[in-house]
């Protein structure tokens, strides 16, 4: 990437409008190419690109970031992150921690307390600490929730980052989020739900970019990831993970029109989650996205879990991870339509490629030139081989054939590929 002259931006705080033409390579009013997934139809996806001088901005803390989105407005805005943003900072810039949020007594120690499943048992969360919680929350929600409107592009300036916020484009239309590195979205609340998997679960708020109700989205050239706060340093409370942390990206409430490419997700148990709910029949004939070129690093699990949506995957590549508790990559659930080409999976010598695929009422897996370790294997045959009998045979009919795509790679030519170039700060 071509070197930014930002002397006079990072030299400033807030929000500055700037000329459009003050970058050398101004990729921020670049648009999705034609055929390039699912976000190239009906009208493609153009982001902020129609935006005048007087909404285009470089910001450079939260305040300036909040200033820029304009509570999801419709305006049509080109937003450059310059530097690192931190979400969590008072009007003041001055850093919060988790002890800044809490309020009305609430502690962890008194919440563990008093919910213990020894002493509380299986009911939900109620009463004072449970409300002081909630209380609490809502406080940290107010300065980490960054809600993004329609006709919005998003791009960070070379080596941007921005943390602890969860971006949030809900309900909203053409939207562009490029170049930027996605940190730790750290939920310092979470809820105990004593039914979860039968021995209860801990459940977190935040993604690191939430799609809920959106249409036509490209997320491109992004890392997302926990860095700062991973979760594996993380305590365990009633005998189950104390996770911060929720999806890296998650693609819910009957949003349409998406395409992930050149992205890196890394370091995380939940990256990608495409629909959200079995009985969420709205989502029938919407959830379509594409995801090319990306790379999944040290991912546990969702890598993407789909229901009900058409999702073309191509070109990614996987490395698995040697540690902790690796579950599954690709989630085949209720009515999805996965249509897998030329992805290649890395593992460790202790995961195999039956454990590549997890079905929950799934039907159907299309999969080509997959390659696993260096070396092609038929996903779809191996996942009805190895679990006969604890989970239901996939047919490759999904329903659907991929029309909208740029070339298709070899999964060799596409893993070195994407190793060199997937993540933020990599933009041709």
């Amino acid at each position: 990437m071509r070197k930014r002259h930002l002397a006079l931006a990072l030299g400033l705080s807030g929000l500055l409008c700037v000329p459009a033409q003050a970058e050398a390579r101004d990729i921020s009013r670049d648009t999705l190419a034609p055929n390039d997934g699912w976000a190239a139809a009906d009208g493609g996806t153009t982001g902020g690109a129609a935006a005048d001088d007087a909404h285009v901005y470089t910001v450079t803390d939260r305040a300036g970031l909040v200033r820029a989105l304009d509570g999801g407005s419709g305006t049509p805005k080109i937003i450059k992150i310059a530097g690192t943003i931190d979400a969590n900072t008072d009007d003041d810039g001055d850093h919060l921690d988790c002890a800044d949020y809490a309020t009305d007594g609430y502690s962890t120690k008194k919440y563990l307390t008093a919910y213990d499943p020894r002493t509380w048992g299986p009911a939900k969360p109620s009463g004072p600490q449970e409300e002081a919680r909630q209380a609490s929350a809502a406080r940290q929600a107010a300065r980490i929730v960054l809600p993004v409107g329609s006709n919005t592009t998003i791009v960070g300036l070379e080596g941007a980052v921005l943390k602890g916020a969860s971006l949030q484009v809900k309900n909203a239309d053409n939207v562009i989020v490029r170049n930027l590195d996605l940190r730790d979205a750290y939920d310092c609340f979470p809820v105990w739900q004593p039914n979860t998997g039968g021995l209860g679960d801990w459940k977190t708020a935040y993604d690191n970019l939430w799609l809920n109700g959106a249409t036509h989205v490209w997320v491109d050239h992004v890392t997302a990831s926990d860095k700062g706060h991973p979760d594996d340093r993380e305590p365990t409370h009633f005998a189950r993970n104390y996770l911060r942390h929720d999806g890296l990206l998650d693609i819910t409430g009957g949003s349409d029109l998406v395409t992930v490419s050149w992205s890196r997700f890394a370091g995380h148990d939940k990256a990608i989650l495409i629909g959200n709910g079995d009985t969420a029949t709205g989502d029938r004939g919407r959830l379509r996205v594409t995801l090319h070129h990306n790379e999944f690093d040290s991912i546990v699990q969702r890598a993407p879990r789909v229901r009900f949506g058409q999702v073309h995957l191509y070109n990614n590549r996987y490395e698995v991870p040697d540690e902790g508790d690796y579950r599954y990559s690709l989630g085949v659930s209720t009515e999805s339509g996965i249509y897998a080409e030329n992805n290649a999976f890395h593992t460790p010598g202790h995961i195999e490629a039956a454990d590549l695929v997890k079905s929950w009422n799934g039907t159907a897996l299309h999969q080509t030139g997959t390659l696993f370790n260096g070396y092609p294997v038929d996903l779809l045959a191996i996942h009805n081989a190895y679990n006969s009998g604890s989970e239901r045979d996939l047919t490759a009919e999904v329903g659907w054939t991929p029309t909208l795509h740029t070339k298709i790679d070899s999964a060799g030519t596409a893993d070195r590929e994407v190793a060199r170039g997937a993540g933020a700060g990599r933009t041709p």
